[in-house]
């Protein structure tokens, strides 16, 4: 409420590093994929190629999955900033492994919803984040769950391999930070040559192992 003190810097840094670094390692990410169901595989894919949270792929319209592009543009839901995104062929062929088996959405709002539960709902709704759930249990199967391991980790892996791009403007583009800063108010866009290698050397760190 309005008399709700926000911890200050130092208390925030040293929570973070109680918990330690929120980032995985190549052969975690390669073992979630391995391991997860068609659902999980796909969302897990999109995490680390766009820097998708687990809202993001829950309220990720069916409509916008375009196969033959190659592409997905989705403004993020918490900010409204626009994103465009180079999907990888792999996060490609794990969303088409998963849509024979979509199920039918229970409800008239979820109709164009690409990710639904067994339940036929979508993934995260109001106090229940059904992906944060099976992807902690996934991680805790392979014994790698740890303090500020989760998937949102995944953004969190994203922004700093993608960093080595050496392109943070490409970056920020793909995750959608709302920049403030007088370069983005002149900035119209950037090409996709760009935002392509910057994801490929995501690609390049996750799969040449």
């Amino acid at each position: 409420g309005p008399n709700f003190k926000k911890p200050g810097k130092r208390i925030l840094r040293k929570e973070r590093q109680r918990k330690g670094p929120r980032l995985f390692s190549a052969e975690e990410i390669l073992a979630v994929i391995n391991a997860a169901g068609l659902q999980l595989r796909a969302m897990t894919l999109l995490g680390i190629n766009c820097g998708f949270g687990q809202t993001d792929c829950a309220n990720l319209p069916l409509s916008l999955f375009d196969p033959l592009s190659g592409w997905i543009e989705y403004p993020r839901p918490k900010t409204a900033v626009e994103r465009r995104c180079p999907l990888w062929p792999e996060t490609l062929y794990a969303v088409q492994a998963y849509l024979p088996i979509r199920p039918e959405p229970r409800s008239a709002e979820d109709a164009d919803i690409l990710f639904l539960t067994r339940t036929r709902r979508r993934w995260v709704r109001l106090n229940d984040d059904a992906v944060a759930k099976e992807f902690s249990k996934l991680l805790t199967e392979l014994g790698i769950k740890r303090p500020g391991l989760n998937f949102y980790a995944l953004r969190h892996t994203f922004e700093t391999i993608a960093g080595e791009s050496k392109d943070q403007v490409a970056v920020d583009a793909i995750m959608g930070h709302a920049n403030h800063d007088m370069a983005s108010l002149y900035r119209q866009g950037i090409s996709d040559d760009r935002l392509f290698e910057t994801t490929e050397t995501v690609r390049r760190w996750l799969f040449s192992k």
